[in-house]
C-alpha cells in the first residue's frame, strides 16, 4: 500500500473511478429494458434463461414457500440466532427514524404535513456468485419500518435454478414471502415496469453490478430508487494512539470487494503509517481474495501523512468517503468537524464490518463523493410527505390581497383571480 507524498495524486486516482465509458453495457441495458417494457413475461424468462437458470420457467420463477423455509432450516443455528440479533438490532435502530403526521392550528389556519408509506416497493438482492443476505436485512427492515404494504424481491438464482439459503433464511425471517429468481437489468426492468408475473413497484432498492447499476439509472423517472451505488470505500483517520492491526484489517476488509474498491489511511504518525504498511502485506497472505485486494490496493488505496489530524479530516471531507473510521484519541472531539460521510466509525472497536451486519445504523451509504449531498438509506426513503393546507374565511381575507400582489408581479392572472373571487365573497 503505497504511502502519497500529495493529496493530490491519490484523489485524481480516486476519480478516474467514476471516469469509465459505460456506453457499449448501456446499450445491452437499454436492449434489455425495451424488450421487458414490449415483451413482458417471455422477455423475463428469455433473459433469466440466459444469463442464470436454463431451468427458469413462468412456473417456477417464484420462489416456494417450501422453498424459504428450507432456506431457513438448512443454516446453522448460530447464524440463525445471529439473523435474528441482527434484524432486532436493525429494527431498533430505524424505529427512531419513523416520522409521524402533524398539523399545528393558529388563527382559523390549519397547516401540517400527512406521512404516508409507500404501497410498493422492489428489493434486488445480488447472487450468483455470492450471497448478501445483510442486504435482505439492510433494505427490508426500514421499509418494514415506514409501514410498506408489498414488498417483493428478485435475486438471481445459480444454474440448478436455486436461490442462496442464507438469502432465503433472512427472508424468512424478515416474512418476505413474494421473491422470484431473476437477476440483472431484467430483474429490475420488470419490477420498475411491471410484467404478469411481476407487479410493478413505486421503488426500487438495493446494489447490483453495472447492468443493475445502469438498468436503476435509466428507469429512475418511470420509478424511484435509493441510488446508483458506486465501488466500496473507506477512509480511516488515525494517530499514534491506533492500533495498526484493527487499521489495517479494516482498509482490507473493503479491498476485498472488488479491485476498484478504495481504502485510504490519513495519519499524523510515520510510525503508524509504516506497521500498517507492514501488517497489510501479512494480514493479505491469510486471506481468500487476496487477488482482488492486491489490485484494489495498488489502484486506489493509499496513505497520506498529514501533519496533524485536522488537516487528515479536511482531506477526508473533500472525498466524502462512504464508511470514516476515526481511530484517534477522543474520537468525539472531532465529530462536529465532519461534513461529508455516509457513516462515522467512531474509536478503535467500532470496525467497520460491525457496521456491515450488527451494529443497526443502515449499511447502504453513500459513494462516490456522494455523501456530499446524500445520506445512507433509512425509513425516510419509504415514505411521502403531503402538505396539509386549511384556511377559513377569515383567515383567507387576512392573506388573500397579498396572494393577488404576488400572483400579478408573476404575471398569473388567473391565480390572482382565484384569490379576487375569494375576497369578493
Amino acid at each position: 500500500m503505497k504511502i502519497y507524498e500529495n493529496k493530490e495524486d491519490l484523489l485524481k486516482r480516486l476519480d478516474e473511478r467514476s471516469n469509465v465509458d459505460n456506453s457499449e453495457v448501456l446499450a445491452i441495458v437499454k436492449n434489455i429494458i425495451k424488450d421487458i417494457k414490449e415483451k413482458g413475461d417471455d422477455a423475463l424468462i428469455s433473459y433469466t434463461n440466459k444469463f442464470d437458470s436454463p431451468l427458469i420457467t413462468l412456473d417456477n420463477i417464484k420462489v416456494s414457500e417450501k422453498e424459504i423455509e428450507d432456506g431457513y432450516n438448512t443454516i446453522s443455528d448460530e447464524l440463525r440466532e445471529t439473523f435474528k440479533i441482527a434484524k432486532e438490532r436493525i429494527y431498533n435502530f430505524h424505529m427512531h427514524q419513523k416520522e409521524e403526521t402533524w398539523t399545528y392550528e393558529k388563527n382559523g389556519e390549519i397547516l401540517g404535513q400527512k406521512v404516508t408509506p409507500l404501497e410498493n416497493v422492489g428489493v434486488y438482492v445480488p447472487g450468483g456468485k455470492a450471497a448478501y443476505p445483510s442486504t435482505v436485512f439492510m433494505d427490508v427492515v426500514p421499509a418494514q419500518v415506514a409501514g410498506v404494504k408489498n414488498i417483493i424481491m428478485t435475486t438471481p438464482c445459480n444454474k440448478e435454478g436455486k436461490v442462496s439459503d442464507v438469502v432465503l433464511a433472512a427472508a424468512y425471517i424478515l416474512g418476505i414471502k413474494d421473491i422470484f429468481k431473476c437477476g440483472g437489468t431484467q430483474a429490475i426492468a420488470a419490477m420498475a415496469l411491471g410484467t404478469k408475473t411481476i407487479k410493478k413497484v413505486d421503488k426500487i432498492v438495493g446494489p447490483g453490478n453495472i447492468f443493475v447499476a445502469l438498468a436503476k439509472k435509466e428507469l429512475f423517472g418511470k420509478v424511484s430508487i435509493d441510488s446508483v451505488a458506486g465501488p466500496s470505500e473507506i477512509l480511516v483517520i488515525a494517530d499514534e494512539n491506533a492500533n495498526p492491526k484493527f487499521v489495517a484489517a479494516d482498509l482490507l476488509s473493503q479491498a476485498e470487494h472488488d479491485e476498484i474498491a478504495s481504502s485510504i489511511l490519513l495519519t499524523n504518525s510515520k510510525v503508524l503509517a509504516e506497521n500498517v504498511q507492514e501488517q497489510i502485506k501479512t494480514f493479505t497472505e491469510q486471506l481468500d481474495r487476496k487477488e482482488i485486494i492486491n489490485k484494489s490496493l495498488d489502484n486506489y488505496g493509499g496513505i497520506i501523512i498529514t501533519d496533524t489530524i485536522d488537516t487528515a479530516i479536511d482531506i477526508s471531507n473533500e472525498i466524502a468517503p462512504e464508511h470514516l473510521e476515526l481511530a484517534v484519541k477522543d474520537p468525539f472531539n472531532y465529530v462536529d468537524k465532519i461534513k461529508n460521510a455516509g457513516a462515522m466509525f467512531l474509536g478503535n472497536y467500532s470496525a467497520e464490518s460491525l457496521g456491515d451486519y450488527m451494529a443497526g445504523p443502515n449499511h447502504v451509504l453513500p459513494t462516490i463523493h456522494t455523501a456530499k449531498f446524500f445520506s445512507p438509506l433509512s425509513v425516510y426513503d419509504f415514505i411521502k410527505r403531503t402538505s396539509i393546507i386549511y384556511f377559513d374565511k377569515d383567515a383567507f381575507n387576512k392573506i388573500g390581497k397579498n396572494v393577488a400582489t404576488f400572483a400579478h408581479s408573476e404575471g398569473l392572472t388567473a391565480h390572482a383571480l382565484a384569490a379576487e373571487v375569494r375576497m369578493d365573497s
